[in-house]
């Protein structure tokens, strides 16, 4: 199967929800976590908290819900930038993998949900073989084979990175489904900039609340002041870029962990990605300049917002239904 645009018709939300803010800003509502957490009540009554090795040093935070009796397999989530294992669309679609019958493993990066205090370096996004380190210890500590991974926006990304090593990295994936992963950082940063203000400073409000909780665990480490008086996300991001992250440039910081060009033409995992037209953080077009591959199938929906989807007023949704869908075949095909 080839990378081939395919318009979701079966994916038709009612008229109010058809609005691209709309479905962003429900989604990532109080409203909608109380209706997640109610509905994956099994998931959150069997986690258990785990501390992932994820190499030199570094551990990172994880919620493992298994099975009490007999498994599927086993799924791994990952969050977008600022989110965390708590964050609704993670905890919605564990939710749904759970009940299925698969193990579920939400993952934190470094710097996310409650894990500020583990590290004393800081976030970014090329720190991507922490995150295989991670996966690594997950697959041992679990026995898993044959298991799935499941990542939204930034999370996305790296799932896709990650699908791109696993081979050589000894990850035994089966599938992976990204629901809006950002291709192109660059080119994010500028939807956002021409966007409306507000998604640019809802991101800003969540950094800078979570880089004064770094700095208060660690003030002999970083110095944030000049940061802070900064008024953009792009002079923010580009300030610790090069402070922190050790990039000569913005430009340099974004090609490491962008995926746009020819990058996934080697991917050779069976990988869904679904976007959305009205996405206001992550441009659709480019996800119409991908590479022709067999392994990628991509589901470009005319609604659903920013990792949203959300399909009906009982706030269920469409992305949970396709990552399931995609997992089951995958992963645990029926039995003859």
């Amino acid at each position: 199967m080839k990378s081939t645009i395919i318009t979701a018709e079966s994916f038709l939300p009612p008229f109010g929800l058809r609005n691209t803010h709309t479905q962003s800003m429900i989604n990532s509502s109080g409203y909608r976590r109380r209706i997640v957490s109610r509905r994956s009540k099994a998931l959150l009554a069997a986690e258990t908290d785990w501390l992932v090795d994820a190499g030199d040093g570094v551990r990172l935070l994880g919620h493992y819900s298994a099975q009490a009796g007999d498994s599927k397999g086993l799924v791994i989530l990952f969050h977008g930038w600022e989110g965390s294992s708590r964050s609704n669309y993670i905890v919605g679609a564990g939710g749904m993998l759970y009940e299925q019958g698969f193990d579920v493993f939400r993952l934190n990066f470094r710097d996310h949900g409650d894990s500020h205090h583990m590290n004393s370096g800081i976030f970014h996004s090329c720190l991507l073989q922490e995150v295989i380190h991670a996966l690594q210890d997950i697959q041992q500590r679990t026995a898993a084979s044959d298991w799935a991974l499941s990542g939204y926006s930034l999370g996305g990304n790296f799932a896709l990175r990650v699908a791109l090593q696993a081979p050589s990295a000894g990850l035994s994936i089966k599938q992976v489904v990204a629901v809006c992963p950002v291709v192109s950082p660059a080119n994010v940063l500028k939807a956002m900039e021409d966007g409306p203000k507000g998604y640019e400073s809802y991101f800003i409000r969540k950094w800078a609340k979570s880089l004064k909780l770094k700095e208060s665990l660690f003030p002999d480490a970083y110095e944030y002041e000049e940061w802070h008086a900064l008024e953009s996300l792009r002079e923010r991001t580009g300030f610790l870029a090069t402070r922190y992250y050790e990039f000569e440039t913005l430009e340099d910081y974004f090609d490491g962990y962008s995926i746009a060009g020819n990058r996934l033409a080697a991917l050779k995992i069976p990988t869904t990605i679904l976007t959305s037209e009205d996405d206001m953080v992550v441009p659709v077009a480019d996800f119409k300049s991908l590479p022709e591959n067999e392994c990628i199938e991509l589901l470009v929906a005319r609604y659903g917002g920013h990792c949203a989807f959300l399909k009906n007023w009982k706030i269920e949704s469409w992305a949970d239904d396709v990552i399931v869908e995609r997992v089951l075949k995958s992963c645990a095909p029926p039995r003859v």
